[in-house]
Protein backbone atom coordinates (compact mmCIF):
# COMPACT_ATOMS: atom_id res chain seq x y z
CA UNK A 1 0.00 0.00 0.00
CA UNK A 2 0.81 3.69 -0.40
CA UNK A 3 1.96 6.31 2.26
CA UNK A 4 2.74 9.43 1.35
CA UNK A 5 2.82 8.21 -2.09
CA UNK A 6 5.81 5.54 -1.41
CA UNK A 7 5.00 2.02 -1.44
CA UNK A 8 5.52 0.49 1.93
CA UNK A 9 7.21 -3.09 1.86
CA UNK A 10 7.52 -3.69 5.85
CA UNK A 11 5.37 -6.83 6.04
CA UNK A 12 4.10 -6.43 9.37
CA UNK A 13 2.83 -3.51 8.63
CA UNK A 14 0.93 -4.46 5.46
CA UNK A 15 -0.20 -7.29 7.63
CA UNK A 16 -1.94 -5.22 10.49
CA UNK A 17 -3.55 -3.12 7.68
CA UNK A 18 -4.89 -6.27 5.73
CA UNK A 19 -6.26 -7.88 8.98
CA UNK A 20 -8.25 -4.54 9.66
CA UNK A 21 -9.59 -3.90 6.28
CA UNK A 22 -12.98 -5.32 4.85
CA UNK A 23 -11.08 -7.45 1.99
CA UNK A 24 -10.14 -9.91 4.82
CA UNK A 25 -13.47 -11.27 5.72
CA UNK A 26 -14.20 -11.79 2.02
CA UNK A 27 -11.17 -13.37 1.34
CA UNK A 28 -11.48 -15.98 4.07
CA UNK A 29 -14.92 -17.03 3.09
CA UNK A 30 -13.72 -17.34 -0.36
CA UNK A 31 -11.22 -19.82 0.67
CA UNK A 32 -13.14 -22.02 2.87
CA UNK A 33 -12.61 -25.11 1.49
CA UNK A 34 -16.11 -26.10 0.84
CA UNK A 35 -15.00 -28.83 -1.90
CA UNK A 36 -15.30 -31.18 0.96
CA UNK A 37 -19.02 -31.58 0.98
CA UNK A 38 -18.64 -32.83 -2.39
CA UNK A 39 -17.24 -36.37 0.19
CA UNK A 40 -20.75 -36.02 1.29
CA UNK A 41 -23.23 -34.65 -1.76
CA UNK A 42 -21.33 -35.75 -4.42
CA UNK A 43 -20.13 -34.14 -7.56
CA UNK A 44 -23.36 -33.11 -8.74
CA UNK A 45 -23.73 -29.90 -6.27
CA UNK A 46 -21.05 -27.75 -8.16
CA UNK A 47 -23.02 -24.83 -5.88
CA UNK A 48 -20.86 -25.87 -2.74
CA UNK A 49 -17.48 -23.45 -4.66
CA UNK A 50 -20.05 -20.85 -5.12
CA UNK A 51 -18.19 -18.86 -2.32
CA UNK A 52 -14.95 -18.82 -5.04
CA UNK A 53 -16.82 -16.13 -6.15
CA UNK A 54 -16.33 -13.87 -3.64
CA UNK A 55 -12.96 -13.48 -5.04
CA UNK A 56 -14.10 -11.17 -8.09
CA UNK A 57 -13.65 -8.20 -6.80
CA UNK A 58 -10.02 -8.91 -5.94
CA UNK A 59 -9.87 -10.31 -9.62
CA UNK A 60 -11.14 -7.11 -10.67
CA UNK A 61 -8.43 -4.79 -8.89
CA UNK A 62 -6.08 -6.88 -10.23
CA UNK A 63 -7.34 -6.22 -13.62
CA UNK A 64 -7.18 -2.40 -13.10
CA UNK A 65 -3.38 -2.55 -11.76
CA UNK A 66 -2.19 -4.31 -14.81
CA UNK A 67 -4.21 -2.22 -17.08
CA UNK A 68 -2.38 0.96 -15.43
CA UNK A 69 1.12 -0.99 -15.61
CA UNK A 70 1.18 -2.83 -19.12
CA UNK A 71 2.99 -1.10 -21.89
CA UNK A 72 -0.18 -2.22 -24.24
CA UNK A 73 -2.96 -1.01 -22.51
CA UNK A 74 -5.27 -1.23 -25.59
CA UNK A 75 -4.28 -4.81 -26.24
CA UNK A 76 -4.75 -5.81 -22.38
CA UNK A 77 -8.60 -4.38 -22.72
CA UNK A 78 -9.16 -6.43 -25.38
CA UNK A 79 -8.03 -9.67 -23.93
CA UNK A 80 -10.24 -8.72 -21.10
CA UNK A 81 -13.21 -8.51 -22.92
CA UNK A 82 -12.88 -11.46 -24.82
CA UNK A 83 -12.28 -13.55 -21.44
CA UNK A 84 -15.43 -11.93 -20.60
CA UNK A 85 -16.87 -13.26 -23.38
CA UNK A 86 -15.56 -16.34 -22.83
CA UNK A 87 -17.00 -17.08 -19.27
CA UNK A 88 -20.38 -15.21 -19.89
CA UNK A 89 -21.00 -18.35 -22.74
CA UNK A 90 -19.48 -20.55 -19.83
CA UNK A 91 -21.94 -19.56 -17.10
CA UNK A 92 -25.00 -19.72 -19.81
CA UNK A 93 -23.89 -23.17 -21.08
CA UNK A 94 -23.73 -24.31 -17.48
CA UNK A 95 -27.35 -22.91 -16.88
CA UNK A 96 -28.32 -24.40 -20.06
CA UNK A 97 -27.28 -28.18 -19.10
CA UNK A 98 -28.50 -27.30 -14.98
CA UNK A 99 -31.89 -26.34 -17.34
CA UNK A 100 -32.21 -29.84 -19.46
CA UNK A 101 -31.07 -32.28 -16.39
CA UNK A 102 -34.13 -30.55 -14.62
CA UNK A 103 -36.00 -31.09 -17.70
CA UNK A 104 -34.72 -34.17 -18.91
CA UNK A 105 -31.72 -34.90 -20.69
CA UNK A 106 -32.53 -35.94 -24.83
CA UNK A 107 -36.26 -35.70 -24.19
CA UNK A 108 -36.44 -33.44 -26.73
CA UNK A 109 -34.59 -31.31 -29.71
CA UNK A 110 -33.84 -28.59 -27.67
CA UNK A 111 -32.09 -29.78 -24.37
CA UNK A 112 -29.08 -31.85 -24.26
CA UNK A 113 -28.74 -35.46 -25.58
CA UNK A 114 -28.63 -38.15 -22.88
CA UNK A 115 -25.71 -40.54 -22.62
CA UNK A 116 -27.83 -42.56 -25.01
CA UNK A 117 -27.06 -40.80 -27.82
CA UNK A 118 -23.76 -42.23 -29.54
CA UNK A 119 -20.93 -39.81 -28.32
CA UNK A 120 -22.51 -38.09 -25.55
CA UNK A 121 -21.69 -40.61 -23.04
CA UNK A 122 -18.35 -38.43 -21.99
CA UNK A 123 -19.03 -35.39 -19.86
CA UNK A 124 -16.49 -33.52 -22.59
CA UNK A 125 -18.93 -33.88 -24.96
CA UNK A 126 -21.59 -32.52 -23.15
CA UNK A 127 -19.72 -29.78 -22.02
CA UNK A 128 -19.12 -28.53 -25.89
CA UNK A 129 -22.42 -28.98 -27.05
CA UNK A 130 -23.66 -27.16 -23.98
CA UNK A 131 -20.98 -24.05 -24.96
CA UNK A 132 -21.82 -24.21 -28.22
CA UNK A 133 -25.43 -24.14 -27.97
CA UNK A 134 -24.64 -21.32 -25.78
CA UNK A 135 -22.77 -19.44 -28.13
CA UNK A 136 -25.87 -19.63 -30.58
CA UNK A 137 -28.13 -18.12 -28.61
CA UNK A 138 -25.64 -15.16 -27.26
CA UNK A 139 -24.15 -14.48 -30.54
CA UNK A 140 -28.25 -14.12 -31.83
CA UNK A 141 -27.25 -16.77 -34.55
CA UNK A 142 -30.88 -18.11 -34.17
CA UNK A 143 -29.75 -21.98 -35.72
CA UNK A 144 -31.14 -23.41 -32.79
CA UNK A 145 -33.95 -26.30 -32.05
CA UNK A 146 -37.36 -24.16 -31.64
CA UNK A 147 -38.08 -24.04 -27.92
CA UNK A 148 -41.45 -26.29 -26.82
CA UNK A 149 -41.61 -25.41 -22.86
CA UNK A 150 -42.33 -22.64 -20.90
CA UNK A 151 -38.95 -22.63 -19.57
CA UNK A 152 -37.11 -23.07 -22.65
CA UNK A 153 -38.84 -20.21 -24.18
CA UNK A 154 -37.91 -18.00 -21.16
CA UNK A 155 -34.40 -19.48 -21.48
CA UNK A 156 -34.00 -18.36 -24.98
CA UNK A 157 -35.74 -14.73 -24.71
CA UNK A 158 -33.16 -14.31 -21.42
CA UNK A 159 -30.48 -15.15 -23.78
CA UNK A 160 -31.50 -12.87 -26.50
CA UNK A 161 -31.58 -10.10 -24.06
CA UNK A 162 -28.42 -10.66 -22.92
CA UNK A 163 -26.82 -10.88 -26.12
CA UNK A 164 -28.44 -7.03 -27.36
CA UNK A 165 -26.44 -5.93 -24.02
CA UNK A 166 -23.61 -7.99 -24.15
CA UNK A 167 -23.06 -6.65 -28.19
CA UNK A 168 -23.98 -2.93 -26.99
CA UNK A 169 -20.85 -3.35 -24.15
CA UNK A 170 -18.94 -5.49 -27.01
CA UNK A 171 -19.21 -2.54 -29.48
CA UNK A 172 -18.86 0.16 -27.12
CA UNK A 173 -15.74 -1.02 -25.25
CA UNK A 174 -14.06 -1.92 -29.07
CA UNK A 175 -15.29 1.73 -29.68
CA UNK A 176 -13.44 3.21 -26.63
CA UNK A 177 -10.48 1.38 -27.79
CA UNK A 178 -9.88 2.74 -31.18
CA UNK A 179 -10.83 6.14 -30.22
CA UNK A 180 -8.05 5.72 -27.04
CA UNK A 181 -6.06 4.48 -29.74
CA UNK A 182 -6.85 7.72 -32.01
CA UNK A 183 -6.32 10.16 -29.08
CA UNK A 184 -3.06 8.91 -28.62
CA UNK A 185 -1.81 9.26 -31.65
CA UNK A 186 -3.38 12.69 -32.34
CA UNK A 187 -1.11 13.99 -28.80
CA UNK A 188 2.10 12.42 -30.58
CA UNK A 189 2.11 12.26 -34.28
CA UNK A 190 0.48 15.70 -35.95
CA UNK A 191 -2.56 15.49 -37.90
CA UNK A 192 -1.93 15.31 -41.55
CA UNK A 193 -5.48 16.06 -42.84
CA UNK A 194 -5.25 20.14 -42.10
CA UNK A 195 -1.99 20.07 -44.34
CA UNK A 196 -3.62 18.46 -47.29
CA UNK A 197 -7.07 19.92 -47.00
CA UNK A 198 -4.92 23.30 -47.67
CA UNK A 199 -3.19 22.56 -50.24
CA UNK A 200 -6.40 20.77 -52.23
CA UNK A 201 -8.00 24.18 -51.57
CA UNK A 202 -4.95 26.05 -53.13
CA UNK A 203 -4.85 23.79 -56.22
CA UNK A 204 -1.19 22.45 -54.98
CA UNK A 205 -1.75 18.86 -54.84
CA UNK A 206 0.40 16.12 -56.71
CA UNK A 207 3.97 15.79 -55.76
CA UNK A 208 3.78 18.46 -53.10
CA UNK A 209 1.08 16.41 -51.30
CA UNK A 210 2.38 13.22 -51.81
CA UNK A 211 6.13 14.72 -49.82
CA UNK A 212 3.92 15.32 -47.41
CA UNK A 213 2.01 12.37 -47.23
CA UNK A 214 5.53 10.48 -46.83
CA UNK A 215 6.83 12.87 -44.34
CA UNK A 216 3.67 12.25 -41.85
CA UNK A 217 3.71 7.99 -42.65
CA UNK A 218 7.44 8.30 -42.04
CA UNK A 219 7.01 10.10 -38.24
CA UNK A 220 4.44 6.65 -37.56
CA UNK A 221 6.23 4.48 -39.23
CA UNK A 222 9.44 5.34 -37.16
CA UNK A 223 8.23 6.25 -34.46
CA UNK A 224 9.37 9.96 -34.47
CA UNK A 225 7.57 12.82 -31.55
CA UNK A 226 7.95 16.17 -33.49
CA UNK A 227 5.77 17.69 -30.59
CA UNK A 228 7.88 16.23 -27.34
CA UNK A 229 8.00 19.38 -25.67
CA UNK A 230 4.19 19.57 -25.59
CA UNK A 231 4.25 16.19 -24.19
CA UNK A 232 6.57 16.91 -21.61
CA UNK A 233 5.39 20.40 -20.77
CA UNK A 234 3.22 19.15 -17.72
CA UNK A 235 6.18 17.34 -16.11
CA UNK A 236 8.22 19.57 -13.11
CA UNK A 237 11.67 20.93 -14.36
CA UNK A 238 13.62 18.30 -12.51
CA UNK A 239 11.60 15.57 -13.61
CA UNK A 240 11.53 16.59 -16.96
CA UNK A 241 15.05 16.71 -17.17
CA UNK A 242 15.81 13.80 -16.38
CA UNK A 243 13.20 11.94 -18.52
CA UNK A 244 14.92 14.26 -21.49
CA UNK A 245 18.05 12.80 -20.31
CA UNK A 246 17.18 9.36 -20.50
CA UNK A 247 15.95 9.79 -23.77
CA UNK A 248 18.42 11.99 -25.98
CA UNK A 249 21.49 12.19 -23.58
CA UNK A 250 22.91 8.46 -24.83
CA UNK A 251 22.54 10.03 -28.56
CA UNK A 252 24.09 13.21 -27.39
CA UNK A 253 27.12 11.53 -25.96
CA UNK A 254 27.79 10.46 -29.55
CA UNK A 255 28.50 13.80 -30.85
CA UNK A 256 32.09 14.52 -30.92
CA UNK A 257 31.64 18.09 -29.86
CA UNK A 258 29.75 17.18 -26.25
CA UNK A 259 32.29 14.23 -25.20
CA UNK A 260 34.77 15.91 -23.28
CA UNK A 261 31.98 18.26 -21.77
CA UNK A 262 30.94 18.20 -18.39
CA UNK A 263 27.66 16.38 -17.44
CA UNK A 264 25.75 19.97 -16.06
CA UNK A 265 26.23 21.51 -19.76
CA UNK A 266 24.66 18.43 -21.42
CA UNK A 267 21.53 18.24 -18.98
CA UNK A 268 20.81 21.72 -19.94
CA UNK A 269 21.33 21.78 -23.55
CA UNK A 270 18.79 18.28 -23.17
CA UNK A 271 16.31 20.40 -22.14
CA UNK A 272 16.03 23.03 -25.02
CA UNK A 273 16.86 20.52 -28.21
CA UNK A 274 14.14 20.43 -30.58
CA UNK A 275 13.60 17.01 -32.66
CA UNK A 276 13.47 17.69 -36.11
CA UNK A 277 12.76 15.51 -39.14
CA UNK A 278 13.84 16.19 -42.40
CA UNK A 279 12.47 14.73 -46.20
CA UNK A 280 14.33 13.00 -49.13
CA UNK A 281 16.20 16.19 -50.83
CA UNK A 282 15.21 18.91 -48.37
CA UNK A 283 17.57 21.53 -47.62
CA UNK A 284 18.41 22.18 -43.54
CA UNK A 285 20.11 25.39 -44.77
CA UNK A 286 21.25 27.40 -47.68
CA UNK A 287 24.58 29.63 -48.06
CA UNK A 288 24.55 32.92 -46.73
CA UNK A 289 21.09 32.39 -45.13
CA UNK A 290 21.15 34.01 -41.62
CA UNK A 291 22.06 31.40 -39.09
CA UNK A 292 19.55 31.24 -35.74
CA UNK A 293 19.78 27.38 -35.22
CA UNK A 294 22.56 24.79 -34.79
CA UNK A 295 21.81 21.19 -35.69
CA UNK A 296 23.09 17.16 -34.56
CA UNK A 297 22.57 14.19 -36.56
CA UNK A 298 20.59 12.13 -34.67
CA UNK A 299 20.07 9.39 -37.49
CA UNK A 300 20.17 9.97 -40.94
CA UNK A 301 23.07 11.30 -43.61
CA UNK A 302 22.97 14.89 -44.97
CA UNK A 303 25.28 15.57 -48.12
CA UNK A 304 27.25 19.24 -47.99
CA UNK A 305 27.19 20.58 -51.60
CA UNK A 306 28.79 23.17 -53.32
CA UNK A 307 27.45 26.77 -54.04
CA UNK A 308 26.23 25.30 -57.06
CA UNK A 309 23.50 23.44 -55.16
CA UNK A 310 24.71 19.73 -57.05
CA UNK A 311 28.37 19.36 -56.21
CA UNK A 312 28.42 16.93 -52.94
CA UNK A 313 31.51 18.00 -50.81
CA UNK A 314 30.90 16.01 -48.30
CA UNK A 315 28.43 13.51 -46.31
CA UNK A 316 27.55 14.49 -42.60
CA UNK A 317 26.53 11.20 -40.47
CA UNK A 318 25.44 10.27 -36.92
CA UNK A 319 27.10 11.79 -34.40
CA UNK A 320 28.31 14.80 -36.62
CA UNK A 321 26.47 18.59 -35.88
CA UNK A 322 26.71 21.78 -37.98
CA UNK A 323 25.64 25.57 -38.11
CA UNK A 324 27.63 26.36 -35.11
CA UNK A 325 29.56 29.38 -36.49
CA UNK A 326 26.76 30.77 -37.23
CA UNK A 327 25.28 31.13 -33.60
CA UNK A 328 29.02 32.21 -32.19
CA UNK A 329 30.57 35.19 -32.89
CA UNK A 330 34.50 34.51 -33.50
CA UNK A 331 36.45 37.50 -34.17
CA UNK A 332 38.01 37.51 -37.31
CA UNK A 333 35.02 35.43 -39.28
CA UNK A 334 34.51 36.95 -42.66
CA UNK A 335 30.98 35.60 -43.33
CA UNK A 336 29.67 37.09 -40.12
CA UNK A 337 25.88 35.08 -39.17
CA UNK A 338 25.66 33.63 -42.61
CA UNK A 339 25.50 30.41 -43.22
CA UNK A 340 28.83 28.80 -45.12
CA UNK A 341 27.54 25.84 -46.96
CA UNK A 342 24.49 24.31 -48.19
CA UNK A 343 23.51 21.04 -46.31
CA UNK A 344 20.92 18.92 -47.79
CA UNK A 345 19.01 16.13 -46.21
CA UNK A 346 20.01 12.63 -48.50
CA UNK A 347 17.49 10.64 -47.20
CA UNK A 348 14.80 10.75 -44.11
CA UNK A 349 16.93 12.90 -41.28
CA UNK A 350 16.37 13.26 -37.79
CA UNK A 351 18.09 16.23 -36.06
CA UNK A 352 18.14 18.01 -32.69
CA UNK A 353 17.87 21.71 -33.49
CA UNK A 354 19.51 24.18 -31.06
CA UNK A 355 18.67 27.56 -31.49
CA UNK A 356 20.81 30.84 -30.94
CA UNK A 357 19.53 32.17 -27.28
CA UNK A 358 18.95 29.07 -25.83
CA UNK A 359 22.81 28.50 -26.40
CA UNK A 360 23.68 31.53 -25.74
CA UNK A 361 21.69 31.20 -22.27
CA UNK A 362 23.84 27.85 -21.72
CA UNK A 363 27.27 28.70 -22.76
CA UNK A 364 27.06 32.20 -20.46
CA UNK A 365 26.60 29.72 -17.37
CA UNK A 366 29.54 27.50 -18.45
CA UNK A 367 32.25 29.91 -19.96
CA UNK A 368 35.29 26.65 -20.22
CA UNK A 369 32.40 24.82 -22.40
CA UNK A 370 32.10 28.45 -24.82
CA UNK A 371 35.68 28.27 -24.75
CA UNK A 372 36.03 25.17 -26.43
CA UNK A 373 33.17 25.64 -29.02
CA UNK A 374 34.72 29.26 -29.92
CA UNK A 375 38.08 27.14 -30.55
CA UNK A 376 36.58 24.35 -32.61
CA UNK A 377 35.06 26.75 -34.81
CA UNK A 378 38.04 28.93 -35.28
CA UNK A 379 39.71 25.72 -36.58
CA UNK A 380 36.79 25.13 -38.87
CA UNK A 381 37.21 28.57 -40.06
CA UNK A 382 40.98 28.30 -40.95
CA UNK A 383 40.71 25.43 -42.64
CA UNK A 384 38.02 27.10 -44.89
CA UNK A 385 39.61 30.11 -45.53
CA UNK A 386 36.96 32.63 -43.78
CA UNK A 387 39.33 33.45 -40.39
CA UNK A 388 41.01 37.04 -41.32
CA UNK A 389 43.69 36.57 -38.70
CA UNK A 390 44.74 40.92 -38.72
CA UNK A 391 41.14 41.44 -38.16
CA UNK A 392 40.89 39.12 -35.40
CA UNK A 393 43.60 41.06 -34.03
CA UNK A 394 42.55 44.37 -34.25
CA UNK A 395 39.47 43.25 -33.06
CA UNK A 396 40.82 41.97 -30.10
CA UNK A 397 42.77 45.18 -29.57
CA UNK A 398 39.56 47.13 -30.21
CA UNK A 399 38.26 45.18 -27.59
CA UNK A 400 41.00 45.91 -25.28
CA UNK A 401 40.78 49.51 -26.01
CA UNK A 402 37.20 49.31 -25.70
CA UNK A 403 37.71 47.27 -21.88
CA UNK A 404 40.38 50.39 -21.31
CA UNK A 405 37.47 53.18 -21.93
CA UNK A 406 35.25 51.29 -20.14
CA UNK A 407 37.34 51.12 -16.74
CA UNK A 408 38.03 54.67 -17.75
CA UNK A 409 34.12 55.75 -18.18
CA UNK A 410 33.80 54.13 -14.88
CA UNK A 411 36.70 55.78 -13.26
CA UNK A 412 35.41 59.47 -14.40
CA UNK A 413 31.89 58.56 -13.06
CA UNK A 414 33.08 57.35 -9.83
CA UNK A 415 34.94 60.91 -9.50
CA UNK A 416 31.82 62.75 -10.82
CA UNK A 417 29.37 60.93 -7.95
CA UNK A 418 32.20 61.83 -5.07
CA UNK A 419 32.04 65.33 -6.52
CA UNK A 420 28.31 65.26 -6.53
CA UNK A 421 28.15 63.96 -2.96
CA UNK A 422 30.25 66.41 -1.60
CA UNK A 423 28.74 69.16 -3.42
CA UNK A 424 25.26 68.53 -2.04
CA UNK A 425 27.62 68.27 1.60
CA UNK A 426 28.40 71.99 0.90
CA UNK A 427 24.99 72.91 -0.16
CA UNK A 428 23.57 71.63 3.02
CA UNK A 429 26.09 73.43 5.23
CA UNK A 430 25.45 76.57 3.31
CA UNK A 431 21.56 76.58 3.84
CA UNK A 432 22.09 75.92 7.60
CA UNK A 433 24.38 79.04 7.98
CA UNK A 434 22.04 81.34 5.73
CA UNK A 435 19.13 80.03 8.13
CA UNK A 436 21.13 80.47 11.27
CA UNK A 437 22.40 84.01 10.20
CA UNK A 438 18.58 85.16 9.10
CA UNK A 439 17.30 84.20 12.38
CA UNK A 440 20.11 86.26 14.48
CA UNK A 441 19.17 88.70 12.13
CA UNK A 442 15.15 88.74 12.78
CA UNK A 443 15.99 88.81 16.58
Amino acid sequence: FLEDGILVRDRSRIRRRYLRSWCFPWDVAAVLPTDLLYLRLGLAAPAVRANRCLRAPRLFEAFDRRETRTGHPNAFRVAKLMLYVFVAIHWYGCLYFALSARLGLGTDAWVCPNASRPGFARPLRQYLHSFYFSTLILATVGDTPEPRREEEFLFVTAGFLLAVLGFATITGSIGSVISNMNAADAAFYPDPEPVRRYLRSRGAGGRLARRVASWHQHLRAQRKLPAEQAVLRHLPRGLRAEVAAGVHLPALRRVGLFQSWEQGVLRQLVLRLRPQVFGPGEFVCRRGDVGREMYFVREGRLAVLAEDGITQLAVLGEGLYFGEISLINIKGNTSGNRRTANIMSIGYSDLFCLSKEDLAEVLAEFPSARAMMEAKGRQLLLSMGKLDVHAEAAAEEAERRVQGLEQALEELQRRAARLLAQLESGAFKLALRIQRLEGRLRR
